[in-house]
């Protein structure tokens, strides 16, 4: 395998926008992380009020949106931070990004003029004030976009043959969906819009002082995207609002040169000229990249303020569980991502309800509970889910006399509250019971093994549960702490410029594989593979939950 090295002395610098912070990762040219920096948006930009990052409407009709200036403020405040650092930005050769998938940015009318004119001495924020014909982005976690959903579907034949073009079904978050409920219920709004970038793009564009493409693997989340000609597709921008791929510009690959960065950044901060802004993507093609998951039987799962299933697959066969993408380090490949909206939240909020808003308190509930629960089975959605399609709403039943040994015979009742330790390991348990039951589902093998990733990675005793559930061994990123994202970002601004100097695609593994040993991309074990009765066990439990879930969407969902 070719070498190709990155020069001497240079930087990478990687961000992640993602719903509650911006993040920043910098590696060197030998691939090891030399700074971290972190801004939470609650706490570090309290004058926006955000809740987790977001607004939630209080009428309880779905819609949760960002301010788009907070994530504009937040560029400013990170460049300032690592201007301040020791960090030598005129040494950082590439820069690229990741986001949060399928928010939302709505440039007005002659915004572009304002983004290639930057005074470097003033801020970004001053600057871009006026610059959103509305200044509130629609984010991923929003759900009140069921009836346009139907319509795309409809106007496609079906959710099946929709999937099979653009990856997904129609989901609420998906930007199509939404941008058709910004045309229908604010007109002014999209008439005044002159560009639709994802948050991605939009990160992107700031960087460049011009509107950035819409990569790939990005813009495959839209509903929007023929997933094989990486094309828009005409019928679903018919459906969705008139001259709306005016409004979406162009698509290009991931590893693809937005542009130089711009003069405001050289002189604000010193950045080179030559520095390159590599496209931004989404935050689990990003993670794809950071965990180097590129070996078959490998299954990521991502435990963050959503949970994320992942892996590379090389043919797509879209289904109804959840979206396949273009994969944002090889043209060729595929990723499979199943996306679960109530991750650490929900399970934060059992953890402040029983457990003493203490994580201690909630692994030792955890750990004196025994597998299986003593039937305990409980379904938590603190906002609307995506995977199964539920509403808000907590759900917990007691299969009577259950051992691991059979279903026959046994019946099940409903309850308002189980016992607090029993609390904990019934939304452990429920989360990842409804993660195998849907992988199985949608044809992925039993893995190899699971790289975890995410907040919660750090947990032991989290982990434990999805090794026994899944019967494999768990592994986590080396660098404790480290974000997947903002380090996947990193490594693909070097790629990126690796692409740029040989002037065509060059495989990412031929970056990184000579460099595992010395680097923070490997992974490390940290959970063995559960006992066989027990995993055996764990697949009645799941059958069962999945009668249940079945039940429950039949009632509340949206098949």
């Amino acid at each position: 395998m070719a070498d190709f090295s990155l020069p001497r002395d240079t930087y990478y610098l990687g961000f992640d926008s993602s719903t509650q912070s911006l993040k920043a990762t910098v590696l060197d040219s030998n691939l090891k992380i030399v700074l971290s920096e972190l801004i939470r948006f609650d706490s570090d930009l309290p004058r926006y009020k955000t809740e987790d990052g977001v607004y939630r409407d209080p009428s309880g009709n779905g819609r949760i949106v960002s301010p788009t200036l907070m994530w504009v403020e937040a560029l400013d405040l990170m460049l300032h931070r690592l201007s301040q650092s020791e960090l030598d930005l005129g040494k950082i050769a590439a820069v690229s990004g990741s986001a949060q998938q399928h928010g939302s940015v709505y440039w007005k009318i002659g915004s572009s003029q304002r983004l290639s004119s930057l005074d470097p001495k003033k801020s970004l924020l001053d600057q871009l004030q006026n610059a959103f014909s509305t200044k509130k982005s629609p984010v991923w976690m929003d759900c009140s976009t069921t009836e346009e959903c139907r319509k795309i579907e409809e106007a496609f034949g079906g959710a099946i043959e929709l999937a099979q073009l653009t990856g997904s079904r129609a989901y609420e978050r998906c930007t199509g969906p939404q941008i058709m409920k910004i045309y229908n219920t604010q007109p002014e709004v999209y008439s005044n819009t002159e560009r639709i970038s994802l948050v991605s793009s939009f990160m992107a564009s700031l960087l460049i002082g011009a509107y950035a493409a819409i990569d790939h693997s990005d813009g495959s989340g839209m509903n929007l995207m023929d997933i094989r000609t990486k094309e828009w597709s005409k019928l679903a921008l018919e459906a969705v609002a008139p001259n709306l791929e005016s409004k979406l510009g162009e698509l290009a690959p991931a590893f693809a040169v937005a542009g130089n960065i711009a003069p405001y950044f050289v002189e604000r901060y010193h950045f080179n000229k030559n520095c390159l802004v590599i496209n931004w993507s989404g935050d689990n093609p990003n993670s794809v990249a950071g965990l180097t998951l590129n070996v078959p039987g490998d299954v990521a799962i991502s435990l963050g303020t959503s949970d994320t299933v992942f892996m590379i697959a090389k043919d797509p066969n879209p289904r109804l569980e959840g979206p396949i993408l273009p994969s944002p380090v090889d043209p060729e490949d595929y990723m499979v991502m199943l996306v679960y909206k109530n991750g650490s939240l929900a399970r934060e909020e059992i953890r402040n309800r029983f457990a003493e808003k203490s994580w201690v308190t909630f692994n030792k509930f955890l750990q004196r509970t025994p597998p299986l629960n003593g039937g305990k089975l409980g379904f938590y959605y603190k906002d609307h889910e995506i995977l199964p399609p539920l509403p808000v709403g907590f759900h917990r039943y007691v299969i009577e006399n259950f051992t691991g040994d059979t279903l026959d015979g046994l019946t099940e009742h409903e309850v308002q509250e189980f016992d607090a330790p029993s609390e904990v390991r019934a939304i452990i348990e429920g989360q990842f019971l409804s993660m195998k039951a849907h992988t199985e589902r949608f044809g992925i093998p039993s893995p190899q093994r699971i790289i975890a990733t995410g907040g919660a990675s750090v947990n032991d005793s989290i982990l434990s549960s999805i090794a026994s559930i899944f019967g494999c061994d768990v592994y986590t990123v080396e660098r404790p702490g480290t974000d997947s994202a903002s380090l996947g970002a990193a490594l693909r601004a070097a790629h990126g410029f690796v692409c740029r100097e040989k002037g065509s695609f060059i495989p990412i593994s031929n970056l990184y594989t000579h460099k595992l040993k010395e680097t923070s991309l490997s992974c490390k074990l940290s959970v063995k593979a559960g006992d066989e009765k027990l995993v055996s066990q764990y697949g009645l439990f799941m059958k069962k939950r999945i009668e249940l879930e079945n039940r429950l969407i039949n009632k509340f969902g949206r098949v």
